[in-house]
Order: C-alpha cells, then structure tokens, then sequence
C-alpha cells in the first residue's frame, strides 16, 4: 500500500511538475507575442504613412516668445486616416488643427488663445515598399482658420509634400518635407513662401520603448536672412503601451532652437500621446 502511495505521489508530482512548465511556456509565449505585437505597433506609429489610424495629441510648450519672453503653447490635433484606393496603393489623409496660447509678439500686444491655420496633407502611398523604402507623395494645403489676426497666416496656400523612410531591424529612420505657396487670402497679409523639413531616426527597445530624434525644421523664404530659419536640436524617448484595450503612444522629447527668428522660441519641450486604432 505504501509503495503504491509513493508511486501515486511521484505521478501526481510529475503531473503538477508538467503542468507548471505548460504554464509557465505559455505566460513565456504570450508574454513574448505581447511584446512583439507592442514593438510593431511601437514602428507603426512612428511611420506617418503606415495603414493605420491614429489620433495623435501633441502639446508643444515655446520658451521666450516674443519681446516678454513669454511661453507660447500649441496643442496639434493631428488624425491620420489611411484610405484603402486599390490593392496596390493606400491614400494617407493627415491634419493638423492647431490650438494656440499666444503671447504677446509686441511690446503694447496681447495674449490671445484660439484656433489656428488648419494643415491638411494627402499622401498617395503604394502598400508594398520600393527597394525597402516606404514612401507617399501629394498634396498639402494651409487654411487661414484662425480666430485671431496674431493666430493666422490670413492666406490659403499649397504645396506638394512627401515622405520617405527606411525600418531596419529596432531603427526607423525617414524625412518628411513640405513646401506651400499662397495663392489667395487677405491683401494687407504678406504672401506665404514656407518650407518644413522633419528628418526622424528611432531607436525601438523592447517592450515599447524607444529613443526618437524629429525636429521640425522651417524656412520662411519671404523673411530676411536673419529671420528665415528656425533649427531645432534635441530628442527625447517614448512608449507604445495599454490602456486597458487601447494602444497608447506617449513621447517626451525637448529641442533647442540653433537658429531662429526674431522674437522665436530659445528651445521647446514637447509632449505626445497618441491613441493607435491597428487593423
């Protein structure tokens, strides 16, 4: 009886022993699918052509705006809805919808807050890359909807925009540029000649993690020499995670302006969080 006893606790042993390891295989398992499903939605993400919706809210705060000094806050809502064209080729939509603290840009100004010039952009990006370079091209248009005088260029204006990128195992590296000229608008407004350029590089860790560099460099061709640049340096880090089902993309990173304007911001903290919808 004791033998058959000792035998039955060795089996329920190595049972449970069995059991434990499917387990922990398992929770290993998921936990790794887990990861990789977040590092992918992680390069996603920092692909501004990928098919895939998002609705990132970034918050700019501008140190020393102004003849004051003053800090300037620009909070850019910015949907990206991919639209499916064909089996070869997706349309990337992307707007930008400014809301503004402005300080006061003159010695006897004031601060004023509202709605800036909407940005909307149309990339016509094929789904596969070209020789492992994702890419979109097309159009890009400036609205004068802002509330204030001080908040609006007061033209609309047009441009071509376009995207290139390269995903190399935990990198993503890619430049964005856009050029607008105006085209109708307010006579008593200068006319609009403007250039932004964003070079991006993305370090991904594991887990969501990632390193990220994205300057937005601008060039105003209508303004003298001395005001024409405005070259910021900087990075930060960021994290795709969950909040309950919802995939979350928050960043932080700060930049310090080289050259700028007259009146320009010395150097910016930005700070994002994007909410991702994958397929």
């Amino acid at each position: 009886m004791t033998g058959r006893r000792t035998g039955c606790g060795r089996l329920g042993l190595r049972l449970a022993l069995a059991i434990s390891i499917g387990l922990a295989s398992s929770f290993a398992i998921a936990q790794e699918e887990r990861e990789k499903s977040t590092d992918d939605l992680a390069k996603a993400a920092q692909n501004p052509v990928a098919d895939m919706i998002s609705v990132p809210f970034q918050n700019n705060f501008n140190f020393n705006v102004g003849p004051h000094k003053q800090l300037q806050n620009v909070l850019n809502i910015q949907p990206v809805i991919p639209i499916t064209l064909n089996k070869d080729w997706n349309l990337i939509t992307r707007w930008i919808t400014p809301v503004i603290a402005q300080p006061a840009l003159t010695v006897t100004g004031e601060r004023e807050f509202g709605l800036g010039d909407i940005n909307p952009s149309f990339f016509f990006s094929p789904k596969q890359p070209t020789h492992g370079i994702i890419w979109g091209i097309g159009p890009t248009f400036v609205f004068p909807t802002g509330t204030d005088k001080t908040l609006t260029a007061g033209k609309y204006s047009a441009g071509p925009a376009f995207v290139a990128l390269a995903i190399e195992g935990p990198w993503v590296v890619g430049i964005l540029v856009n050029n607008v000229w105006s085209f109708a608008g307010k006579s008593n407004r200068s006319a609009v000649n403007a250039m932004t350029l964003q070079p991006f590089v993305n370090y991904n860790f594991h887990g969501g993690w990632y390193l990220t560099s994205s300057p937005i460099i601008t060039a105003n061709w209508e303004a003298g020499h001395g005001d024409r640049w405005t070259v910021p340096i900087g990075g930060g880090f960021g994290r795709v995670f969950k909040i309950g089902k919802q995939p979350v993309n928050a960043q932080l990173a700060a930049y310090y302006n080289v050259a700028k304007p007259s009146g320009g911001a010395d150097w910016q903290l930005r700070a994002q969080l994007q909410f991702l919808f994958p397929k």
